[in-house]
């Protein structure tokens, strides 16, 4: 379901109001009991107004069609304008507390990722370079695999990628290993993606980055890229190394 137009929602149901204004009607001189109260504009407008705001409601007071409120004696559409005082509220409400207080969607905390990344990136990220920062990430992490690896002869995927094979060690290409193997076809997936996800963010993050001039990446879009990079680290980071008898 997608979110309501708040802004919209609060127009259609206030306009409402308005449309669904009532004025008190007394007793005739001489006459008790015949005092009341009408619609303020034709009951045709009422009605079409009526038809749209029932759709809001729905959304926003799901019950509000039985709900239990205290009936106003001969007060036309007295249900749908108590509902549209409600909504309106409620409404408002959410708004200023999005406002205020923020979605509640969680958000993503730089300085919570892997120390590889984050340790990499405080210099540049606190003056808002953030493009280069996502490159110092990249960087950081191949010489820390490189290092694990004690190789120098690949970088990046390519190493990754050798590492990440589930052919046996050879003498001078240890592999990374992300468990113990046990023969069923997770250890087998674990390793087949951790080498396609090395070659993924390197060839769609790391070499634009590098090789091409673009503008400096939103701070948003930069968070995205270095968590990308913060779970490749934590996998080689974790995992063991499995070196040639």
């Amino acid at each position: 379901m997608t979110p309501i137009n708040r802004e919209w929602a609060i127009s259609k149901l206030k306009n409402f109001l308005e449309v669904a204004s009532i004025s008190f009607v007394p007793d005739p001189p001489g006459a008790i009991g015949f005092s009341g109260w009408k619609l303020n504009n034709p009951k045709s407008d009422v009605q079409a107004a009526s038809q749209i705001i029932e759709h809001v409601l729905d959304r926003v007071l799901p019950a509000w069609r039985k709900a239990d409120w205290k009936e106003p004696k001969r007060q036309p559409y007295w249900r749908e304008r108590e509902a549209a005082t409600r909504a309106i509220a409620q409404l408002e409400a959410e708004q200023e507390l999005a406002d205020n207080l923020g979605s509640g969607a969680p958000q993503l905390d730089a300085s919570t990722m892997h120390p590889w990344v984050w340790g990499s990136v405080q210099g540049l990220w606190g003056s808002g370079h953030y493009r280069e920062a996502v490159g110092a990430a990249a960087r950081a992490i191949n010489a820390q695999a490189q290092a694990k690896l004690g190789r120098r002869d690949l970088s990046e995927w390519k190493l990754l990628g050798d590492a990440f094979t589930l052919k046996p060690a050879e003498h001078g290409r240890p592999r990374l290993r992300l468990g113990v193997d046990d023969g069923g076809e997770t250890y087998k997936n674990r390793h087949d993606g951790a080498a396609a996800f090395a070659r993924g963010v390197y060839s769609a993050i790391r070499n634009p980055i590098a090789h091409e001039h673009g503008d400096e990446l939103e701070e948003n879009e930069a968070l995205e890229q270095l968590a990308a990079f913060s779970i490749l680290a934590k996998w080689i980071a974790d995992a063991t190394v499995e070196t040639a008898p």
